[in-house]
């Protein structure tokens, strides 16, 4: 009975790469025409000066873009560490209009909205390009989102994210699961159910969209605040996309108790924002369910499956995404399954060394400073 549950679950796991592979040929038509440029406010939310925090920001200074564009930085105090970086690149791109927010101390736990609360407002122009401190793009990133934004149907984007890992093994492992398990996801829940979401390193939306749905006050309850933008967005009737454009996420070196702790976090905090959708998540990670059939009579659909697992996580790295493919995929796989167990299991989470609850409606309260 148990061999066929796994076989099951494989099968299962199959049918699902079919489905990725197609939705991933999908996401390879033809880019939108180029429209008139417009005038961009990019907000940066900083907190701490992590690894390559110098040239992700430089990388946004460094638009080639022919419209007016802003940049808006915010920490909590002068004091934190990602200040003197930023007043660095103002002195060396004086003719790049950017200003530091200093917000003081969130009144909630999420100290990430209670940023882009300050930003929003202090903002000058309609469109709010809104990117995580560990993003780096090329120099084209503002040409191709407002080319997208150039189709008045489009009120929000969320960019993809080919992720790149530091030195440490676990910063790498975690970088081969986003680029193949989870830009998979990505791209067939966008074919069976439209863009529903946004993910929260790189979001653009129109001012307008903010101010709908009740801009960042409303969501700073949440944990996965970005998911429930989206999601409440494309509930009132926006148009919600999943930009062409993909950034870089550069996520750091953290060593293993820091990295299962965030692991731990996003799983638990995905279980609460979409409980179907990780129950679903079964079928998107085969590969720990075939090579248990792989000694059985079921070896036939055991070794397909590894073989399916493998090339569509190549293809989507290196030809969606542009890079990122490794074969830490295979230990990265076995990883993935056991948080996403875990996230089953417990309602704590630790983020920048805080301690904190989350609830069954994906908000959250602080426990421990």
């Amino acid at each position: 009975m148990l061999i066929l549950a796994v076989a099951a679950l494989t099968a299962g796991g199959m049918v699902y790469l079919i489905l990725t592979a197609i939705a991933a040929r999908r996401c390879l038509s033809p880019p939108i025409a180029s429209g008139a440029p417009m005038p961009v406010s990019i907000l940066k939310p900083l907190a701490g000066a992590d690894l390559g925090l110098e040239e992700n920001l430089r990388s946004f200074f460094t638009q080639e873009y022919a419209a007016r564009f802003e940049i808006l930085f915010a920490t909590r105090t002068a004091a934190d560490p990602a200040v003197p970086i930023v007043r660095k690149l103002q002195a060396e791109f004086p003719a790049v209009p950017s200003r530091l927010l200093f917000v003081g101390e969130p009144p909630y736990a999420n100290a990430k909205v209670w940023s882009l609360q300050h930003l929003v407002v202090a903002a000058q122009y309609d469109v709010l390009a809104m990117a995580d401190s560990d993003i780096r793009v090329t120099a084209q990133f503002l040409a191709a989102v407002a080319a997208e934004f150039s189709d008045p149907r489009v009120d929000l984007a969320t960019c993809p994210y080919r992720a790149i890992g530091g030195p440490s093994l676990w910063s790498r492992l975690e970088a081969a699961g986003l680029n193949t398990e989870f830009i998979g996801g990505l791209l067939a829940a966008r074919m069976l159910e439209g863009v529903r979401f946004a993910v929260g390193p790189t979001i653009i939306a129109r001012r307008r969209v903010l101010e709908a749905i009740g801009g960042f006050e409303k969501l700073s309850p949440y944990l996965a605040e970005d998911f429930v933008m989206g999601q409440t967005a494309a509930d009132q009737g926006f148009g919600v996309i999943l930009s062409r454009y993909v950034v870089e996420h550069r996520i750091g070196s953290e060593d293993l108790r820091t990295n299962f702790a965030h692991r731990l976090r996003w799983n638990r905090s995905t279980r609460r924002s979409r409980p179907a959708g990780y129950i679903g998540q079964v079928f998107t990670n085969p590969l720990p369910w075939a090579a248990m059939l792989a000694f059985t009579g079921w070896w036939p659909l055991g070794l397909t499956t590894i073989v399916a697992r493998l090339a569509v996580g190549r293809y989507l790295a290196r030809t969606v995404l542009g890079g990122g493919w490794s074969w830490l995929t295979v230990p990265q796989d076995f990883l993935s399954l056991g948080f996403w167990l875990a996230g089953f299991f417990g309602n704590t989470i630790v983020w920048r060394g805080r301690v904190y609850r989350l609830h069954a409606d994906g908000t959250f309260t602080l426990v421990k400073p």
